[in-house]
């Protein structure tokens, strides 16, 4: 985590610019799998509550499938950002800063794994029919958010080397 530490002076300057800042590769190659591997985890994590709770949420209102997968993608990056913004906000920084960084922070790796994930659940045979007491559902479910995270941490590693994605995050964490 020591590499998302080493600019502090400038994240500041990166917020006004999108996270487009001076030092983009400074972080090349300094990014491990194990750093990777949590932020994915972080995001699997909010992207897991998200979906289920969508899914049981469409499922008890009796919506078909393309709602109840909207709901569910919705709620996926609602709680992804959500987890993100809790530990910024406990760190002091403001509202709007925090808001910025979990986008920057967590929007193409939560948009990967939604694609891996609901792309799994529509091809997989029976899925998408499958209901919440039906072990088809959730075996389905839990293989795609592993196919999901799997896919993901590459992202997340590259992300991290360049000092985007949660490496953005860790400036924050002291």
């Amino acid at each position: 985590m020591e590499p998302a530490h080493a600019d502090h002076e400038h994240h500041g300057h990166q917020q006004h610019h999108g996270g487009h800042g001076h030092d983009t590769g400074a972080h090349s190659g300094k990014a491990t799998w194990a750093m990777a591997a949590r932020a994915t985890l972080h995001c699997l994590t909010g992207c897991a509550i998200g979906e289920v709770l969508g899914m049981i949420i469409g499922t008890a209102l009796g919506w078909g499938n393309v709602s109840t997968m909207i709901l569910a993608i919705v709620l996926a990056f609602f709680f992804g950002y959500a987890l993100t913004l809790r530990g910024i906000l406990s760190a002091g920084v403001d509202l709007r800063t925090a808001i910025r960084v979990a986008l920057a922070a967590d929007t193409l790796s939560i948009a990967v794994m939604e694609l891996i994930d609901n792309g799994v659940i529509a091809l997989w045979p029976g899925a998408m029919d499958a209901h919440l007491s039906e072990p088809l559902f959730w075996t389905v479910l839990a293989l795609s958010l592993a196919v999901a995270f799997v896919v993901t941490v590459p992202v997340n590693k590259w992300m991290i080397g360049r000092g985007k994605g949660h490496a953005v995050v860790h400036q924050y964490h002291h």
